[in-house]
């Protein structure tokens, strides 16, 4: 998959992209992510990019013709199906999305900066826009790079043990469950002795149940669609908690 980041600030992302799997991904053929500077794009010699809003107002706006021009300069590499504006008002990125976004060839993530983008970039350029969550940055270039993230670790061959992503928080629509690892004991406190005994449908079973146990105190919107051996096992958890509130044994 080829991922084109387009951006006034090359240097926030250029060395996260060269840094641990996204990089060794890179070297290894199976994702191409290329770095493109906006302000290269800009018309005068000063290389200007924004400019004062319409209408008065504080900050400045992004030009519409230097973004148009570095997207466009990708035609002969990325089919620009998939162009997408980083903007607090875009569709909150989830799990749902990102899969979305891996199942394409390509995608090129514009990066927003300054008080706004002109108008006509998002309406007659972009596939849409994306948000990391309902808050503001300085720029798109962080929610950039969760994105380029998230999206890569769909892709196959990126990360090395497809285990190690089908056990992530949301990949089957639920929170991921404790992980443990050496000492056996810390402190005092012990590890799941289920984890120790070698029982590995005693442990799929006890990491499922965990990790509905841990979705219905975090965020029990998530448990909405489950299927019938996971209703199973949290009415199982609810007996559970009721009798732990109760004083009683479960």
């Amino acid at each position: 998959m080829r991922i084109d980041i387009l951006t006034l600030f090359p240097e926030i992302v250029e060395a996260p992209l060269r840094a641990s799997l996204l990089g060794k991904a890179q070297e290894a053929g199976r994702l191409e992510i290329v770095v493109t500077n906006i302000r290269d794009f800009a018309l005068d010699r000063h290389k200007t990019a924004d400019d004062a809003p319409f209408g008065g107002g504080a900050g400045m706006v992004m030009k519409c013709e230097p973004l148009f021009a570095a997207v466009e300069s990708l035609r002969d590499r990325n089919s620009l199906s998939q162009v997408y504006l980083m903007s607090p008002r875009g569709r909150r990125l989830d799990q749902s999305i990102v899969r979305e976004l891996a199942q394409g060839p390509d995608l090129a993530l514009i990066c927003g900066r300054y008080e706004g983008v002109d108008e006509r970039v998002s309406q007659h350029l972009c596939a849409g826009e994306l948000s990391i969550g309902d808050y503001v940055l300085s720029g798109g270039e962080l929610p950039a790079l969760v994105v380029v993230e998230a999206v890569s670790r769909m892709l196959p061959g990126v990360v090395g043990d497809w285990e190690s992503v089908e056990t992530d928080s949301f990949y089957d629509g639920v929170l991921g469950p404790p992980q443990y690892t050496r000492p056996r004991e810390f402190r005092g406190y012990a590890a799941p002795q289920v984890l120790l005994d070698g029982d590995h449908a005693a442990i799929e079973r006890w990491r499922r149940k965990e990790a509905l146990r841990l979705t219905r105190r975090r965020r029990p919107d998530l448990l909405n669609n489950l299927d019938k051996d996971d209703r199973v096992l949290l009415a199982e958890i609810e007996r559970e908690e009721d009798a732990e509130r109760k004083g009683e044994q479960p």
